[in-house]
């Protein structure tokens, strides 16, 4: 069986290279670079993407062993219908690893075509590093790889206004293009290049902050025979994404000229002030994530799928959605509540292995970003606790002791988060009072004194101890039944 390749694709067709891509990872091969190829493939946009390899580890050899091309999955529910379809992605040229072809790297710089540059080089990738130097080949940070490339096309061009670059950062922070810009200000001003180069980052360069949100598992290790079967051929980048993808670009209107995704009939949006798209997707889409895991984990379930598909988990799920998330944000109730659905229908998945482990990463942090804004705009609003995310939280708490019953938890995150609470489950098992107190009282972990919210240390303390006594599973049961007893004495 031979390897993917423009040999035994008769489709191919090659086109002038527009954008540069930082990433060779799978969400951005089943996200933007389906949409170039989608555009390619309508007439619309006629151009491909060259990648660039900015870490020691990528797929920058496979990408361009297999000529840039690779098979992209698409499985989910399409019209109502459970559909799983695939297509070869040619929107890619190639690959440039950028620690041993830095010379190429820079060369990229003086392609007139060039228009775009995308990035997802993760949450931790959009950094100032103090030692990075114009001189480095390369420098350690993303942005200061940016910022020498933006350099030498000032340089190129003699600083011409329209050889600037329209900017797609994908990674996962707020205001990505305004804090990207900043850091290549800064880079700017720490190398001491001249007045004339910051003002054309500024007057030449589109800077978008955006936001994506697409379901992408990868590559697909638990069928990769079946698929290899099914296509006929051996593709090392197949990758396995869902059918709903949204893409939303905060910028000027002429992008939706020079991008014209929305025009071939994707779900990109080019918007003044994307703060609402961003807001219903980390409170609810992200926040269910962060929400469910600690507990459903912790009941034996393995993924997102199960968790939404269980009656006894899924209970739990929709009541932090919809008795408490909905209610604290500040939008149509009927919206809210048709993006929820929309959200739990993508969480039941048939095709999509989602596993908890995986989105228990790095949680505490993940708990700070998505899930505490609903705690305390919830007690403000109703001066009350949100009894779902306080379980929740208790359940986070006994999650980071490392044990699912008797079997060890593999627990990343950062290292001083992780001694804190070994140390805290090491000292104060048999105190629970102690432990809740010191965890909700440290700053560093929330932002905040957690400790300083009425009746917060208590409940969780109370939740902790059953938890901790009887299981998770015995735990949320009783919780249930509470909670359930109370909803029915309301009505």
């Amino acid at each position: 069986m031979e390897q993917l390749s423009k040999k035994i694709d008769s489709e191919y067709t090659t086109y002038p290279e527009k954008v540069l891509q930082f990433g060779t990872g799978n969400f951005l091969r089943a996200f933007t670079d389906w949409q170039i190829d989608v555009m390619n493939k309508k007439g619309m946009f006629n151009g491909q993407v060259v990648v660039v390899q900015s870490t020691p580890k990528g797929a920058v050899d496979t990408i361009n062993e297999q000529e840039g091309l690779y098979t992209l999955y698409l499985q989910g529910i399409k019209e109502n219908q459970p559909v799983s379809e695939h297509e070869i992605i040619r929107s890619i040229s190639r690959g440039i690893n950028i620690t041993n072809e830095y010379d190429k790297y820079l060369k990229i710089a003086g392609n007139p075509d060039l228009r775009f540059i995308i990035s997802n080089t993760t949450e931790a990738g959009i950094q100032f590093h103090e030692e990075d130097l114009l001189t480095d080949r390369p420098q350690s940070s993303f942005p200061g790889k940016l910022t020498a490339l933006l350099y030498e096309r000032y340089q190129v061009f003699h600083g011409e206004k329209d050889k600037g670059f329209i900017i797609f950062p994908c990674e996962l922070i707020e205001d990505n293009g305004k804090e990207l810009k900043k850091i290549v200000l800064a880079y700017a001003d720490a190398w001491k290049l001249e007045s004339g180069f910051s003002e054309w980052v500024e007057e030449a360069n589109t800077f978008c902050n955006t936001l994506v949100d697409r379901i992408v598992p990868g590559y697909p290790k638990d069928s990769i025979q079946d698929k290899t079967d099914e296509l006929g051929y051996i593709d090392k980048l197949i990758v396995v994404g869902e059918q709903f993808h949204l893409f939303v670009i905060e910028g000027p209107s002429f992008i939706k000229e020079e991008f014209p995704a929305a025009q071939a009939g994707l779900n990109v949006h080019v918007v003044d002030d994307l703060s609402s798209y961003r807001l219903k997707k980390v409170r609810i889409l992200n926040g269910a994530h962060t929400a469910m895991t600690p507990v459903a984990y912790l009941c034996g379930v393995n993924t997102v799928s199960e968790a939404v598909t269980s009656d006894f988990t899924k209970q739990f799920i929709e009541k932090v959605i919809y008795d408490e998330i909905i209610p604290t944000l500040p939008f149509p109730e009927e919206d809210l509540s048709q993006f929820a659905t929309d959200v739990l229908n993508r969480f039941k998945n048939p095709f999509i292995h989602h596993y908890l482990s995986s989105i228990s990463l790095n949680s505490v942090s993940k708990f700070k970003a998505r899930i505490l804004p609903t705690l305390s705009e919830y007690v403000e609003r109703f001066s009350r606790l949100p009894e779902a995310t306080v379980f929740s939280l208790s359940a986070l708490l006994y999650f980071y002791k490392g044990k699912r019953g008797d079997v060890s938890i593999t627990l990343v995150d950062d290292e001083s988060t992780l001694h804190l609470f070994n140390d805290c489950w090491s000292l104060y098992s048999e105190n629970m009072e102690e432990l809740v107190s010191t965890l909700l009282s440290n700053k560093k972990l929330w932002g905040t004194d957690l400790s300083k919210i009425p009746q917060l240390t208590e409940s969780v303390v109370n939740q902790l101890k059953t938890i901790n006594q009887y299981g998770m599973n015995e735990a949320l049961t009783q919780f249930l039944q509470k909670t359930g007893e109370k909803n029915e004495s309301v009505y």
